[in-house]
């Protein structure tokens, strides 16, 4: 019952949490948003101290059960593993903890978040993992799917459904994410858990709480029969048959040993304290560890557009070369962004207007960055600043957003259609919500003159330039956000 609970959990939750990164209508972000809050590494970069205790809490009483219910690639591990039990009938064996590597990878884990490199040590973290691999894979697809059946209801005179834009990640990023799925399917597959017992520090982290649960599978010796069946059966190699011992910093709380024992010797109940017969038993024990603390599309290939009735094809606009790259209101500055965002992408997957996109620059690798080729960033909308989970884009109101200056806006003058071809514009002084660009005469036609004081690097300007492929407006990224 144990086990079956478990599975039942996992469902759901891999479920709802995928729907987060695949909702492009952010109508279920009020309803399941507190399932990426509650990812691990997300609480304690936000902080949420309650959420961080809750969590403790739970491993110290049950043991892992966060790797085995919450975690998206745990789950996924999962998955891979029964294809492989069902198909290779896979014998696992007890594995002794890895210390120095487990907490190796820990400590480099933790540095990359000091110095600022979050988004290389996200690579190694499960939620943001799960996250990449949801936004470049699964939501492409899901669009795709949902524009199917928005054109057969429209051919029946439905509005039920809609189209929207099915763009892309870039190459790079399709290869690292197709890559790390690939490799734990691979791991999975063959060695169960092999990647929560060595290498995730997500799984290192509560292994420090988890080796004194006080609830974990515990033998019957009476019962027992010395068949082995449940360590052959453990993903995570964490039994010890011959000594009828669980490791509960590697254990995740499966139940799988208790249901794979056919003679009834393993339940899930208060840990007993015996006295160890073997030295390494005792060293493992008086082993001292430090407290330990978690700190932890570039160019999108945008589809081609049509004006006037669809009549006429227009060039697709390039993203022009900012010297400081655009981040969201609410980010509060580059520097605050660098240290909390994981790159988990969950606020690309939901702007509705298409301007995140995964950066490709070597100091914000994988973490998103703003770009007006596809639409611009609406100062009524704080959908971004709602789905954040780690508090690297803070929560803001719609006023605040108005008033928050994340750039400014800047001409061109060779790009400009008044100079190049001779004509009259001003769409970039028509479309500015701040009233930051006004049209001023010059040799008889009228050019735009910045207020850089009022914009607030909304972009629109830059996406509603007709000028191609380069606008003849385009926003600089401000390092600090200020309120004007």
């Amino acid at each position: 019952m144990l086990r079956l609970v478990r599975i039942v959990l996992q469902i759901i939750s891999i479920i709802c949490l995928t729907l987060l990164f695949l909702d492009f209508s952010g109508t279920l972000q009020p309803w399941l948003g507190w399932l990426a809050k509650i990812q691990l590494l997300p609480a304690a970069l936000h902080p949420a101290p309650v959420i961080l205790f809750a969590l403790v809490l739970a491993t110290f009483v049950f043991g892992r059960l966060y790797c085995s219910v919450v975690c998206p690639m745990g789950i996924v591990q999962d998955f891979f593993n029964w294809l492989g039990m069902k198909k290779s009938r896979n014998h696992f064996h007890y594995t002794s903890e890895n210390r120095w590597l487990r907490f190796i990878v820990l400590a480099v884990f933790i540095v990359l978040f000091i110095v600022g490199l979050s988004s290389y040590a996200a690579l190694i973290e499960p939620y943001s993992i799960y996250g990449r691999i949801s936004n470049n894979f699964f939501a492409p697809l899901y669009r795709y799917i949902n524009n199917l059946v928005a054109e057969y209801a429209v051919s029946h005179d439905s509005l039920a459904f809609y189209n929207v834009d099915n763009s892309f990640a870039p190459s790079l990023m399709l290869y690292i994410s197709g890559g790390t799925l690939l490799m734990f399917a691979v791991v999975s597959f063959f060695a169960g858990r092999w990647w929560c017992s060595n290498v995730c520090p997500v799984g290192t982290a509560l292994s420090l709480v988890s080796r004194f649960s006080l609830f974990r599978p515990v033998f019957d010796t009476s019962k027992c029969n010395g068949c082995k069946l449940c360590a052959h059966r453990c993903k995570a190699s964490c039994i010890n048959p011959q000594e009828h011992k669980v490791d509960m910093s590697n254990c995740v709380v499966c139940f799988d040993c208790i249901k794979n024992c056919r003679q009834g010797a393993i339940s899930f109940g208060f840990r007993k304290y015996t006295k160890s017969s073997s030295s390494a038993d005792t060293s493992r024990r008086n082993f001292i560890t430090g407290a330990v603390a978690l700190g932890s599309l570039s160019a999108v290939d945008a589809v081609a557009k049509t004006v006037d009735g669809g009549l006429t094809i227009i060039e697709d606009k390039k993203p022009p070369k900012r010297a400081v790259r655009l981040i969201p209101a609410g980010a509060l500055s580059i520097d605050h962004f660098a240290q909390h965002c994981t790159g988990c992408q969950l606020c690309v997957s939901n702007c509705p207007n298409k301007v995140l996109r995964p950066s490709m620059a070597l100091d914000s690798f994988m973490q998103p960055e703003m770009s007006y080729e596809l639409g611009y960033c609406r100062p009524e909308c704080t959908r971004c600043s709602e789905v954040c989970p780690t508090g690297a884009i803070r929560p803001i109101v719609r006023i605040e957003k108005s008033s928050t200056q994340i750039g400014h806006a800047v001409w061109i003058a060779d790009n400009c259609v008044v100079n190049t071809d001779k004509v009259s514009c001003g769409n970039c002084a028509r479309h500015c919500p701040a009233g930051a660009i006004t049209m001023v005469e010059q040799g008889g036609y009228e050019i735009p003159a910045i207020d850089t004081e009022r914009c607030i690097g909304c972009g629109a300007c830059e996406h509603l330039c007709p000028a191609r492929p380069f606008s003849a407006i385009y926003v600089e990224g401000h390092k600090d956000h200020r309120i004007i």
